[in-house]
């Protein structure tokens, strides 16, 4: 995997003081590079990237292909890669088993409306729900592209059912069509929560596809169960 990466990737590697985060950062790199090979007539340790303004990688504009984008996301035992071909999208994974949830967090960052339906809750529900909100969020600001240049605090998301979910925005924030947007949630291993966001583009889901992938040595298709939708999309799968 090593041999995957370039000069001042092989040089961040070293960077990270725990064997664990040295060894993250490199299966992230050869994932990224050998998944995107899969889309693109571009050999793995040919790939170069760039950041917007906000920090969000991308690829470099010389390969060509404006439409391939992706996301990535990872915590303790997990690495989330999201792949489209024009849909701007976002993926969050959170290890919720080792972490606790923050109800300082959601007071200070969630919307008026999340912390309250939060607070509502039974105590032994809260961290749940507090990832689900995480997740959505994160997943779509890094949709976005602008990260926490977004304020948390300006689009809620509802659970009308248990297994739909929609967002909304207050009004001044800098989006005003929460059709544009599709989420899914998912628990891809025990203890961890997924969430991502994709463009619909005109109300048109895209297909998932999802694999488990361990670079330069096997991957899989895995039969995904999504825990929640947009509450759209379950209103067009019910027509």
């Amino acid at each position: 995997m090593r041999q995957l990466l370039n000069d001042s990737e092989r040089a961040q590697q070293t960077r990270f003081h725990f064997a664990d985060d040295r060894l993250r950062y490199l299966v992230t790199r050869a994932m990224v590079r050998t998944v995107l090979s899969r889309y693109a007539a571009v050999a793995p340790s040919a790939w170069e990237f760039t950041t917007n303004a906000y920090g969000r990688p991308g690829l470099a504009a010389h390969h060509g292909i404006p439409a391939l984008r992706f996301n990535i996301s990872h915590t303790r035992g997990l690495i989330a890669l999201a792949v489209s071909a024009g849909r701007a999208l976002g993926v969050d994974v959170e290890h919720v088993a080792a972490r606790a949830g923050a109800s300082g967090i959601a007071s200070h960052f969630f919307s008026s409306v999340e912390a309250a339906a939060l607070a509502s809750l039974p105590q032994e529900q809260r961290q749940e729900r507090f990832f689900e909100y995480w997740t959505f969020k994160e997943s779509y600001i890094k949709a976005r592209g602008r990260g926490l240049s977004l304020p948390l605090d300006q689009f809620s998301f509802h659970f009308p059912d248990p297994q739909a979910v929609h967002i909304s925005f207050d009004e001044g924030f800098d989006d005003a069509d929460p059709q544009r947007w599709c989420f899914w949630q998912s628990r891809p291993a025990p203890g961890y929560l997924l969430a991502l966001c994709a463009e619909c583009n005109g109300g048109n889901a895209p297909t998932i596809t999802v694999r488990k992938v361990l670079p330069l040595v096997n991957e899989s298709l895995v039969d995904a169960t999504w825990l929640r939708t947009s509450a759209a999309m379950q209103q067009q799968s019910r027509r």
